[in-house]
């Protein structure tokens, strides 16, 4: 099933649970989804751009919690933590650390890497094999670890 249709079906589900944040939350997705397909003129977004848009628009929301803990506003911060949750749901099963810093290593390896100068020829091959398995934070964290 495609994740717009999943999309809906969790909005139905939302709407008939009166669950406000969720419905807030499904139907930013689904304005992002509809906004990608009328941008490239698609039918159908690949699971790459998908996954791409799920990742923006949790991140958009963990930033915008944090922002409101810093400025005391807990009544703001934890609708948007709550809006992420029910995006990451139709996220890929995220990495551990553990198992970045695994597959870190092996980019390493096979890329001769040898220190900090080294590092966007393993951010790129990093990045894209683990995408949306991982944010691009921690990566870039794990990276710089290993390199240094």
């Amino acid at each position: 099933m495609s994740l717009e249709k999943d999309v809906m079906t969790q909005m139905k589900a939302a709407m008939k649970a009166k669950d406000a944040a969720a419905l807030e939350a499904l139907r930013a997705v689904k304005s992002a989804i509809l906004l990608a397909k009328t941008e490239n003129s698609q039918q159908d977004l690949s699971e790459e751009e998908e996954i791409k848009i799920l990742q923006k628009l949790v991140k958009q929301r963990k930033d915008s919690a944090i922002l409101y803990r810093e400025q005391n506003r807990e009544d703001l911060a934890e609708p948007e933590e709550k809006q992420a949750e029910v995006i990451a749901q139709f996220l890929p099963e995220q990495l551990s650390e553990a198992e970045i810093e695994a597959k870190v290593k092996a980019i390493i390896a096979q890329t001769g890497a040898e220190g900090m100068k080294d590092m966007g020829k393993v951010m790129g091959l990093a990045s894209k094999e683990l995408a949306g398995k991982a944010d691009g934070k921690t990566i870039s964290m794990v990276v710089k670890k290993k390199l240094a």
